[in-house]
């Protein structure tokens, strides 16, 4: 084989790719020779963490994937469900730490686009947006201009590509101080008999290369995002992509137009690991070969090796196998739209990949090892110790003070200033907006209804990561019941901190764990995900590991959308009730934090069991219309859950909490819990608990205007005017 001239392979060059020492002797072992610089950096995305999750896959395999409603399971670009009547959701989470956290705007806007081309690539229309940010303190010096960016580039890039950003969530805490984690969520619709998927066929066909031009923006993301942070982070900005959800938009509409005809075998889009990974990937799941001219890619800088475009990330670009014959036609449709198109390959029989440029062979490599065989590794383990109980637990007993607290507190007040931001109502399809328990989007012209929502308790995963992991999914399921949904499937994201240290492989295995035992006993498959390993920093002093954080992302069925329900008090008079059980758990509530300074003991319990009975029993109620308002009891507690109901309704609530109820019984959070109002005359649900009436202008002695003033208060008092 003639190899263009290339530096020599040196251990530093070894090491800078990534690679421990064991490893590269497997690349010598699957290639039978030294690879070139090129065929070296091909092996480094691809054996990243980021793209081979080598530390979690064994464990993953542990999850529940697959139930009657599920079409696709994890290994395709997004999980698949079936909604009924011909149609299917298609839906995933993906995280964009690394790159937020270097350049907030670009970072988040790029993950935005990524993971919408995630869910069109199968050939759904994407019909919403949510994402999952986790920031360090609000008075840490770089904060205010990380969250700016990032919710500037989410709701930059959602905004003019036309998609809703419909829901999400936010949390602060000193862990993430120096890496933030920017997780997003697409949901599509498409018809189950027109989904397409990634496996590469036919000998002879053509690869075909569509969307933007190849740049130099974005070498090495993938393997940025498989180590922490260090001191030379700002040095790494060149690793960050650059968007442009204009020309997403043209590619969205250009696909589905294709994809509307028969030409399309597969296609995948080019996320992390760009070129690399997307053919790597369509050629080993169709267990054929490849062959790409690189002189043939679509260029935007001169100059560019094979090296640099097959290890670009510049974005909005995609790779088909077209049936032969019909590049023409499809060229036709790409040109209408204006984007670039070039044939660029052909599938091959050999098994191997093969880039030929200025006519030489520049690499050839067996994919089996490349795909099949990059490292698998049970690292070391050590369960997180039990924390012990709190014990007695001293707080005042001014319940409206610790209140006013609470809903003005970093992880409570409300989110209006970040969704004010995004464009939440485009297509007109969004039935619940921001602010409830979970968004609900109409399915284009049918009465169904989609619930979503992103959920998460790093405090919780942190102090036990076993009933973590179950209360991040109880949550997802819990509030896509809120809203009258039968919850179906979930994605996830799962954000931890270095593998190679055992107690944070303890955490994940941990986590594992709870998410799994939640899934099965609720019936929620997760047909989706994204594993986000090394987000620590050692910039920050010492260290510093982000709080275990398996973000979830839920989607629920409505049959009838005009039967969802919402978290606002509706009139005076109701009766309020308390669905499930309320022990006082006060353990790593947020009341001992905002208010006491404490973050100790265990995390609320979940009983999998109660949670399904009482979801199940919401469920009914509201589809029975017996209920006029629903809301789960979360952070902050059965006192903060009512408020949140109080402001949305502009009404009050007259409540009688049982003799001798003080902080334990207002802010303790329990789980599987819902408030719920009963209009007048409507009888008493079985094993439900009357608390209070809704009417007048308080809560627990506190007003109204009071209230919305501690809530409203802290993102502008923070942040300033969006608009400014």
């Amino acid at each position: 084989m003639t190899q263009a001239p290339a530096p020599a392979i040196t251990p530093e060059t070894v090491a800078e790719h990534g690679f421990s020492p064991e490893e590269y002797e497997r690349v010598l072992h699957a290639m039978g020779r030294e690879p070139n610089l090129t065929e070296l950096g091909i092996f480094s995305v691809m054996w990243s963490e980021h793209c081979s999750y080598k530390s979690s896959r064994i464990h993953l395999k542990k999850l529940p994937t697959t139930g009657p409603q599920v079409i696709c399971g994890p290994g395709e670009n997004a999980g698949v469900i079936d909604i009924g009547d011909g149609q299917a959701a298609i839906f995933k989470m993906e995280s964009h730490n690394h790159p937020s956290y270097i350049e907030p705007y670009q970072g988040a806007a790029t993950g935005v686009g990524g993971i919408l081309r995630d869910v069109f690539t199968m050939g759904a229309r994407p019909i919403a947006n949510l994402n999952a940010l986790r920031f360090g303190r609000p008075d840490h010096p770089k904060m205010r201009h990380l969250i700016a960016g990032v919710v500037h580039g989410i709701g930059g890039y959602g905004n003019c590509v036309g998609v809703p950003t419909v829901g999400g969530e936010v949390n602060f805490h000193p862990a993430y101080d120096g890496n933030i984690l920017v997780n997003a969520m697409t949901v599509g619709v498409a018809d189950t008999d027109k989904i397409f998927y990634s496996a590469a066929s036919g000998v002879g066909n053509p690869i075909v290369y569509v969307g933007s031009k190849t740049g130099r923006d974005g070498i090495h993301g993938a393997t940025m995002a498989s180590a922490d942070f260090s001191d030379d982070t700002e040095e790494k900005r060149p690793t960050v992509q650059v968007g442009d959800p204009f020309t997403e938009k043209l590619l969205i509409e250009a696909c589905l137009e294709l994809m509307a005809s028969d030409a399309i075998v597969a296609i995948q889009d080019m996320g992390a690991a760009g070129l690399t990974s997307s053919s790597v990937e369509m050629a080993s799941k169709g267990g054929v070969g490849i062959e790409l001219v690189m002189d043939d890619v679509p260029q935007r800088e001169q100059g560019m090796t094979p090296y640099e475009m097959m290890l670009s990330e510049s974005q909005e670009r995609m790779l088909m196998v077209l049936k032969p014959g019909r590049e023409d036609f499809a060229q036709a449709i790409f040109e209408k739209w204006e984007l670039d198109f070039a044939v660029i390959g052909h599938v091959t029989d050999t098994g191997r990949m093969v880039l030929k440029w200025k006519g030489e062979t520049v690499a050839d490599i067996p994919l089996a090892p490349l795909a099949d065989e990059a490292p698998l590794y049970d690292r070391p383990h050590v369960p997180t110790p039990k924390r012990d109980p709190l014990g007695e637990v001293k707080g005042s007993n001014d319940l409206g003070a610790d209140l006013l607290t609470l809903m003005a507190s970093p992880d409570i007040a409300s989110r209006r200033w970040i969704w004010e931001q995004y464009d939440h109502m485009v297509g007109a399809d969004t039935v619940q907006r921001p602010g409830g328990d979970a968004a609900v989007v109409r399915v284009h012209g049918t009465p169904k209804g989609l619930a979503m929502t992103t959920d998460c308790t790093p405090r919780y995963c942190f102090a036990d990561p076993v009933e973590g992991g179950k209360q991040a999914v109880a949550e997802a399921w819990r509030n896509l019941t809120a809203v009258g949904a039968t919850p179906l499937a979930i994605t996830n994201c799962l954000n931890f901190a270095n593998p190679q240290r055992p107690e944070i492989m303890g955490q994940i295995v941990g986590c594992l764990d709870g998410m799994g035992q939640a899934c099965r006993a609720l019936d929620f498959p997760i047909v989706s995900g994204n594993v986000s390993l090394y987000n620590e920093s050692k910039a920050t002093g010492g260290g510093s590991a982000i709080l275990p954080t398996p973000a979830i992302g839920g989607v629920g069925l409505l049959a009838d959308w005009t039967k969802s329900m919402t978290i606002a008090f509706k009139g005076e008079g109701d009766t309020i009730a308390l669905i499930g059980a309320a022990q006082g758990h006060l353990g790593q509530s947020l009341w001992l934090r905002e208010v006491l300074g404490r973050e100790d003991g265990p995390p609320p319990p979940v009983d999998l069991a109660a949670e399904r009975a009482n979801g199940d029993a919401v469920r009914a109620l509201i589809q029975s219309g017996a209920v006029s308002a629903v809301h789960d009891v979360s952070d902050g507690g059965l006192l903060v859950a009512i408020a949140e109901m109080a402001l949305a309704g502009g009404i009050g609530a007259d409540l009688t909490l049982p003799e001798g109820a003080a902080h334990a019984y207002a802010f303790g959070e329990d789980q599987g819990r819902y408030v719920v109002t009963l209009p007048a005359g409507v009888p008493l649900p079985e094993g439900a608990l009357a608390i209070g009436v809704t009417g007048g202008e308080t809560v627990a002695g506190v007003s109204l205007a009071d209230l919305r003033a501690a809530h409203e208060g802290f993102f502008p008092g923070l942040m300033g005017d969006p608009l400014a």
